[in-house]
């Protein structure tokens, strides 16, 4: 009789010991998840921002093609319009 409650003690320290392991490995698992998480998030937020910078620098650079279109036109106009007043005196 004594046998069988040693055997059964060792058992219970055994798998106490076996559920420590599992749950140590599953509070790492948790860790790592999270991590990962942060990272992701902290990737997304460059990402974002690069973005936007990216889309900042190609509206400026729009905004100055226009602007340099317009002035093209302007001239334009006025050469034409000065034309127009010669071939009128004419």
């Amino acid at each position: 009789m004594k046998k069988s409650l040693f055997v059964a003690a060792i058992a219970a320290i055994s798998l106490v010991a076996c559920k420590k392991t599992e749950a140590n490995t599953t509070e790492a698992t948790a860790d790592s998840a999270t991590t990962a998480i942060d990272s992701t998030a902290k990737a997304a937020d460059s990402t974002v921002t690069a973005t936007a910078d990216s889309v900042k620098v190609a509206t400026d650079s729009a905004k100055t093609e226009i602007k340099e279109v317009a002035k093209d036109a302007k001239a334009d106009v006025k050469e034409v319009a000065k034309d127009a007043k010669t071939e009128v005196k004419k």
